[in-house]
């Protein structure tokens, strides 16, 4: 019998699980004033008109397609299949919230979550509740809003970044403009914000309040360094950790608010939720500069275009000759990367190593996942976590 049975199973508190209908509306919010970024003086410059042109005439060319299979990324979802049935379930439950917007939200909505993605946070957060033994609804709840916390940030992103394409496909802001999406995404944070405090867990709101600042913030940070070529190794794991490990941690550490008796695992749980998120992080910004624009469902160094020095980058700068860190530091600000360019920063990048520290960096934050772990009670739901950070290591989309 495994120790997370020896104090039985616990049931959804029925005062906790009571909902009401859903909201019809979100309170307007107003349209996103024009960001500044710093330039290399340090000086302000608003550049973002410029950029997004650029972006919508380089990105219309691109023909979107659904993004290729990636073996690792099914091999990642495999590792999850003890939670399967309740992940879609999460799905359904999400979808019903959709259901009770307006119809603009509804459309839109529906539009940006059949774009797919791994679902990995309610998935986590599914695994941990299962390693636990919980059987109630009240982990369905909470995949649901960390999902809908995840998919806020995603449709703020691209509005912040002009994207016109993710997944594979045209992005809710460039489908729908500017000013429906933000709306959209205030939604999605409101609708996910009500239904925690329908739960009337203080203490799981403060959690999930605290890690949605934390990545406001993370944005933030990242925003007053955009085109600034001087980031450092450590700024750059600060503003990772704020805007997506902090997320991860939250989903995993939550299922110890409803299962009380387990608290004494939340520093481990958030210790590993954090860990996983850094690593996932890391292996995202490798891959969007070795991937391919068929598997990432985008174009390759996007965020070198939109402004964005990433890990493997900031490792590379003080290693390159005058004239390579002046190409980076053209596209860095510019945002203006030849066709010729792509392949030749890779060879670039192989040729000083950078992109395997990288790698051992996102794995080794993996290995301090695992660690996180050693306490909690054997099974295969602990298998599957233990299992989550080799595959975010090897996955190629």
């Amino acid at each position: 019998m495994r120790a997370a049975t020896a104090t039985g199973s616990r049931s959804a508190d029925g005062a906790g699980t009571a909902s009401r209908p859903p909201r019809s509306s979100s309170p307007p919010s107003p349209a996103p004033p024009r960001v500044c970024r710093k330039s290399n003086d340090m000086g302000l410059r608003c550049s973002y008109d410029g950029r997004r042109r650029r972006r919508r005439q380089e990105d219309g060319a691109l023909n979107p397609t659904h993004p290729s299979p990636d073996p690792n990324a099914a091999s990642l979802a495999a590792s999850f299949e003890v939670v399967r049935p309740r992940l879609e379930l999460v799905e359904r439950f999400i979808a019903e919230q959709l259901a009770g917007g307006p119809e603009l939200v509804r459309e839109a909505g529906g539009y940006v979550l059949q774009a797919g993605g791994k679902r990995l946070r309610p998935a986590i957060l599914l695994t941990v509740s299962r390693l636990l033994g919980y059987h109630g609804d009240l982990d369905l709840r909470y995949g649901a809003i960390v999902e809908m916390i995840h998919t806020a940030t995603l449709v703020h992103d691209d509005i912040i970044d002009s994207a016109t394409v993710r997944r594979g496909r045209a992005t809710a802001n460039h489908r729908w403009g500017n000013q429906l999406t933000v709306l959209l995404g205030d939604w999605l944070y409101l609708r996910a914000i009500d239904l925690a405090l329908q739960v009337a867990d203080i203490a799981a709101m403060q959690r999930l309040s605290f890690a949605t600042t934390q990545m406001t913030e993370g944005e933030i940070l990242g925003l007053a360094l955009q085109g600034v070529s001087g980031v450092t190794r450590e700024q750059y794991l600060e503003i990772t950790r704020r805007k997506t490990a902090e997320l991860f941690a939250a989903a995993c550490s939550l299922p110890t608010h409803f299962l009380p008796e387990f608290e004494r695992h939340r520093r481990a749980l958030d210790e590993y939720g954090r860990n996983i998120g850094m690593c996932f992080q890391i292996i995202d910004d490798i891959l969007d500069i070795v991937g391919s624009q068929q598997r990432l469902g985008k174009p390759v160094f996007s965020d070198l275009r939109e402004g964005k020095l990433t890990l493997p980058f900031i490792l590379a700068l003080p290693r390159m000759a005058d004239a390579e860190r002046a190409l980076v530091e053209r596209v860095l600000v510019n945002g203006d990367l030849p066709d010729a360019d792509p392949g030749s920063l890779r060879t670039l990048l192989d040729r000083l190593g950078v992109v395997d520290e990288a790698r051992e960096i996102a794995d080794e934050f993996g290995r301090r996942a695992v660690a996180a772990l050693a306490l909690l009670p054997p099974g295969p739901e602990l298998d599957a976590l233990a299992a989550a950070p080799r595959f975010v290591v090897e996955r190629e989309s």
